[in-house]
């Protein structure tokens, strides 16, 4: 054990990692302490940084930023000023030096430094047999007060003495860095930073940030603070993640951006086979550092989990990286092939983590997931994602995306509006960050006209998912058309591959009387989607005969395309001939689509359909539906 040593006039003692001077003791982090002791053994001589680094954090790799921070914080314990230096000393691109004395400490010295010295003397108002029993009566409250301290019963400690670490309410975890070496485990790495997310995702008083907007930063050079500042959060969980063998580690850091401080840094090793218990403890040392309020059943699900087949949790984290390949497909060239290449892939290896352990819920829903990502009709793939849903449920009634998938399947497919509400708002209450369940619970009350209540869910889902779009569809459905236009350009800037923006815009602009910007979005639509011969048809008839001869010339050659080639929704046929005014065409195609369960769950509120409210017809497939009038 490193013995106690002055630096100037500061006791520093190692055991204890307190920096003591003039009776004012100061605890800093134990990694912090031993950068303090490390310069200490070179005092006076230039300590390169890696020296520091590899000293410090052996066997773990953190970035530079780290071994700042340290330096930072034990400047501000000295009350140092790195621009003119008393005490550490920045040697530019190289290290640090110590530039204050150091002296070993004896026991006189020790004494006269303590903080809080315990002289024994005889009071000469007290017997001595009270006294004594006053000392055992402060030894033994001495004792309790360590032993609260040390070991935190029930959070005693916190609500007795406070606890000295930053509250942060908002927080973005960074995709994890592989330190495998091997690009083969990069869906390891992925898979282990979503499910720290999930873990963290269910604390409903903590704001974490969606996956979709930090696998943005990736790989990505830039200093933590302004990450941050990006995302709108005052904390920042950054690591890496390394797998040998049968053994895995995590090394994670938390920084508080608005001081870019690293308040805390740990290291987790366990076999494979517990590697969800590591996930929780993380999250757990997580929620406790940054002070969490966290209800009892939160508490409970962040502390529960199960030891996990091995093959079973490997199957199942390729099936994750192959479903995520499978969305992302949809902005390449060939989407198609390979969408379907990526889908089918994503389902093999979630039957086979089912195969491998058939009572781990996760992949069920990894199976439907990977269905409805697919080139499959929904009629096709939602029979028979409907059991996996159920068995996930089943096995697991805390899994939050099963409740999703549930709420989904019972609204938009089965029409079971209250039902769906009650799964959507069991989801959003398991995991409240998740900015995918709040765009699902929105669309669906949008959907039944409950507009304030829908823009709310929405805006929800932006705040976690700050690097996407969110609230565009919000402004389309409550008719605020303008918005709805700067957002979906915003859409289409982010996402260039992304057809979606240029389908709603196409309506926007039909419905607003904008025929030729119409067009204009329709031919980017189909070039995206690689029938640029289409494309070019459309607006060639568009320059001959007008709006609703282009339309008209376009639905024709869009039924082909559905009835041999490839599968396009039977509402979005009815929904071009609507805005050609067939009127009688619409509705045979809306006929399909009802009796299809496919795209009907929007007419109630869905502005492409307002030319059709008026007709018989529409009120009469409403009521079938079970949707308001409007």
């Amino acid at each position: 054990m490193e013995n106690d040593f002055l630096v100037g006039p500061w006791l520093v003692q190692p055991s204890l990692n307190t920096i003591s001077r003039n009776g004012t003791s100061t605890r800093v982090e134990s990694k912090v302490m031993e950068v303090l002791v490390c310069l200490s053994h070179h005092a006076g001589r230039p300590v390169p940084k890696e020296d520091l680094l590899e000293t410090v954090w052996r066997d773990t790799f953190v970035s530079d930023d780290v071994l700042k921070r340290s330096v930072s914080e034990l400047r501000r314990v000295f009350e140092d000023d790195a621009r003119e230096s008393r005490v550490i000393e920045t040697i530019p691109k190289r290290g640090y030096r110590l530039l204050a004395t150091v002296q070993p400490v004896d026991s006189h010295v020790a004494e006269q430094h303590d903080p809080q010295p315990v002289r024994s003397f005889r009071s000469p108002f007290l017997p001595s047999r009270t006294w004594k029993i006053r000392l055992t009566a402060l030894a033994i409250i001495a004792l309790a007060c360590s032993g609260i301290f040390a070991l935190n019963l029930m959070g005693l400690r916190d609500r007795m003495f406070g606890k000295h670490t930053q509250r942060i309410s908002s927080l973005a975890v960074l995709p994890l860095q592989n330190l495998s070496g091997e690009p083969a485990q990069d869906y390891f790495a992925d898979g282990m930073t979503e499910e720290l997310i999930t873990e963290l995702s269910r604390l409903s008083s903590l704001r974490v940030i969606s996956r979709t907007s930090i696998m943005r930063y990736k790989n990505a050079n830039k200093p933590l603070p302004e990450i941050a500042r990006e995302l709108g959060v005052e904390g920042i969980i950054a690591g890496s993640v390394l797998r040998s063998g049968d053994h895995v580690r995590i090394t994670v850091q938390l920084v508080y951006a608005p001081q870019d401080k690293n308040i805390w840094a740990q290291s987790y090793e366990r076999e494979l086979k517990d590697v969800l218990a590591l996930q929780s403890a993380v999250a757990g040392s997580i929620a406790n550092e940054i002070r969490v309020q966290m209800k009892p059943a939160e508490q409970a699900q962040l502390g529960s989990f199960r030891a996990v087949n091995l093959r079973a949790h490997e199957a199942y984290l390729q099936g994750r990286y192959h479903l995520q390949q499978a969305r992302d497909t949809l902005n390449k060239k060939d989407k198609g092939k390979l969408n379907e290449d990526e889908a089918e892939s994503a389902v093999n290896w979630f039957q086979h983590a089912i195969q491998a352990d058939p009572s781990y819920a996760p992949p069920y829903i990894g199976v439907s997931e990977a269905w409805s990502a697919s080139q499959l009709p929904p009629r096709d793939w939602q029979v028979r994602a409907r059991p996996m849903v159920l068995k996930a449920l089943q096995l697991d009634d805390n899994l939050a995306d099963a409740h999703d998938a549930m709420a989904s399947i019972l609204g938009f497919v089965d029409w079971k509006w209250v039902e769906s509400e009650k799964e959507f708002r069991r989801a959003v209450q398991l995991a409240p960050s998740s900015a995918d369940f709040h765009s699902d619970y929105s669309k669906l009350l949008l959907e039944l006209g409950r507009a304030e209540e829908g823009i709310t869910e929405a805006e929800l889902a932006q705040a976690l998912d700050p690097k996407n779009e969110r609230m565009a569809d919000a402004f389309y459905f409550t008719r605020q058309f303008d918005h709805a236009i700067e957002l979906y350009h915003n859409r289409e800037q982010m996402m260039p591959s992304d057809y979606s923006p240029h389908l709603n815009l196409s309506f926007i602009y039909g419905l607003t009387g904008r025929q030729q910007e119409a067009i204009a979005e329709i031919q980017k639509m189909l070039t995206i989607l690689e029938y640029q011969e289409l494309a070019a048809t459309v607006g060639l008839e568009y320059e001959r005969s007008g709006f609703r001869q282009a339309l008209k010339v376009y639905a024709k050659q869009v039924e082909k395309v559905y009835f041999h080639t490839a599968y396009i929704p039977n509402w979005y046929i009815a929904s071009i001939y609507g805005f050609a005014g067939d009127k009688d065409r619409t509705f045979a195609w809306l006929e399909k689509a009802y009796k299809a369960r496919d795209g009907v769950d929007s007419l109630a509120a869905d502005p492409q359909w307002d030319p059709l409210r008026s007709d018989p017809r529409f009120k009469d497939l409403l009521w079938r539906v079970g949707l308001p009038a409007s």
